[in-house]
């Protein structure tokens, strides 16, 4: 534990705790996950300007792209990209409603954080299904 430190009342204070000592809560998770998939979205960015390339260069290359994300591994990639543009773009509303001043509240915060979880999932899903009943 940390050790305490005068104030400048004198008084013994507690420094604040290591890392390790905080309880992740939802926020803090969301928080984390918002960064994750901002930096997952510049990948995900690359290879739709791959695939755009790919589509401006002919058939063999715009075959060759197709094949890479119609893989299994290219689609597990492309539903992990769609899920992190819907999350981050969930997590930005949020940040963007915390901005106004509403929703600062601790419980509504964190309902609003598992909102955005269960939120981004199932919105992935619905454009993964429009997108095949589309097909």
């Amino acid at each position: 534990m940390a050790q305490a430190q005068s104030g400048a009342s004198g008084k013994e204070r507690p420094l604040s705790p290591h890392l390790m000592i905080y309880k992740p809560l939802p926020t803090m998770v969301m928080s984390i996950l918002h960064r994750i998939t901002g930096a997952a979205l510049y990948f995900g960015t690359a290879l739709v300007a791959w695939w755009l390339i790919a589509m401006a260069s002919g058939p063999q290359a715009f075959d060759t792209a197709n094949a890479v994300f119609g893989s299994l591994i290219g689609r597990l990639v492309l539903f992990g990209y769609t899920w992190a543009l819907v999350h981050h773009m969930l997590g930005g509303l949020r940040h963007f409603l915390w901005d106004t001043g509403l929703g600062l509240e601790k419980h509504f915060a964190t309902k609003l954080a598992w909102a955005t979880l269960f939120g981004s999932a199932t919105l992935t899903e619905i454009i993964w299904i429009i997108g095949y009943a589309a097909r």
